[in-house]
């Protein structure tokens, strides 16, 4: 069974964290960690509410503080650690094997993936842009991203 979790460290949006819930939900991914000042449900409920659409009340979840120690936790759970994020050593995603039990790191909405959590990072992969743009929306690389595990690997 493809184990999958989500770490969501300093996610500003709360339109975003409702996103990932219904994503989440739909994927069959296992546990959502939200870490520092992501929103939460049992804080914003009515904002993530919005966008997630129940999913955040079928979808485990959990708030950490530290994203770090958490990465610490699920290492030594047998998970890798997958950030998200573009960067001159990541790999495009779609030439990436995983190995079973994942955690997915995504980054913040403007600063990405901090350089501390992309140094406990097992492994980093980007997805490719063909435009000018540098970066998708969070909740729409979580997307592409969790299917891809789930899915085709």
């Amino acid at each position: 069974m493809k184990k999958i979790v989500l770490i969501l460290p300093n996610i500003r949006s709360a339109f975003n964290v409702g996103s990932i819930f219904r994503t989440a939900d739909a994927a069959g991914i296992e546990k959502i960690y939200l870490c520092g000042y992501t929103p939460r449900p049992d804080k914003d409920e009515k904002k993530i509410a919005k966008t997630a659409l129940g999913a955040e009340n079928k979808v485990a979840w959990e708030y950490k503080k530290q994203a770090g120690r958490l990465i610490d936790d699920l290492k030594k759970q047998g998970y890798q650690i997958i950030a998200l994020e573009k960067t001159k050593k990541s790999l495009n995603y779609l030439k990436f094997k995983p190995k079973f039990s994942a955690a997915i790191i995504l980054g913040n909405e403007v600063k990405g993936v901090s350089a501390a959590l992309l140094e406990k990072s097992d492994k980093t992969v980007h997805l490719p842009m063909m435009g000018e743009k540098e970066s998708l929306n969070v909740s729409v690389a979580c997307g592409i991203f969790a299917y891809y595990l789930k899915f085709n690997v």
